[in-house]
Parts: C-alpha cells; structure tokens; sequence
C-alpha cells in the first residue's frame, strides 16, 4: 500500500512514516512531558453532496504547545449528516491505525493516543455522541467530543 501524505503545518508533503518520526524527535526532544497523539477529521459539505474531509495527525506536549500534520480527501457523496460525520470516524480510524503502527515500533513511550469527534452536545451531531465514541471504543481508543475535540474541530476545521 502506498504511503499516503500528509502536509506539515508549512505546506510540505510527507509520508506517514516520516510523520512519525517527526512525532518521535518532538516527543524526544524534550521527554520532561506528557504527550498527546491525537487524530481528528473534519469535513464540509460540497455541490452535488460531495464532501471535503481533512485529516489531521497532531502531537500535543500537553502544557507547553504541539506539532500537526493534515491531509485532504474528496470522498463519495453524503445524503445526511449521520453519513458524513460516521465517514470522518472511520477516516480518523484508518489513520489511527496507520501511525499507531508506526508509533508503536519506536522505543517511545511517552504518550497518550486519541481520537477526535466533531460531535458535541450542542446541535445537530448530539444524536451521534454515542454511536461515533462507541465506534472509536470499539476499536480500542480513547475518544473525546466537543469541546475537548480539537484535532476535529480546531485543526483539520482550518484547512477545511
């Protein structure tokens, strides 16, 4: 499978592999912290009900700032919400698995992994709470909504 890209926060495209080493000299950089590496989509809905999903890989030294990798992806078309936002958990889902993998082979262990979900309490995605972190549960991972959902709503939201 080929490795798909992501863009750092400068535009430049780089491998999954190489996103994990990124994480991995941040996290050894200064290993006095508590880390975070969280995964969260975003997506917005398009013409002809198409939608535009990011992706964004984040590694948060938890009191003192971060480094993220995103990536895009123009997916199917979407008839309701329900649809859309089950597709960005199982895109984050897929990712997770990808840089978990990797994660997982290097020496360090100085880290929490989670999920993001741009769903929340307030609006249209509150029928959703459950089925979208029993999703992530599912799958063995710690999953958090809004507001503690940044990776979703504030990181791959920007580039949305």
């Amino acid at each position: 499978m080929k490795d798909p890209l992501f863009r750092t926060a400068f535009g430049l495209e780089i491998g999954v592999r190489e996103v994990v080493r990124e994480i991995v000299r941040f996290i050894e950089a200064d290993d006095t912290f508590r880390y975070k590496v969280i995964i969260g989509t975003d997506s917005e809905g398009m013409a002809n009900n198409r939608a535009d999903f990011v992706t964004a890989v984040l590694v948060h030294r938890v009191g003192n700032g971060g480094r993220y990798f995103w990536r895009r992806a123009l997916s199917g078309t979407f008839y309701t919400l329900r649809d859309r936002i089950i597709k960005e958990v199982l895109i984050s889902l897929d990712a997770a698995k990808m840089v978990l993998a990797e994660l997982e082979a290097t020496a360090t262990t100085n880290w929490d992994f989670e999920i993001h979900a741009d769903v929340g309490d307030n609006g249209k995605t509150k029928v959703l709470i459950q089925e979208v972190v029993g999703m992530i549960r599912a799958n063995n991972f710690e999953a958090k909504t809004k507001p503690d959902s940044y990776a979703a709503t504030k990181v791959a939201d920007r580039h949305v």
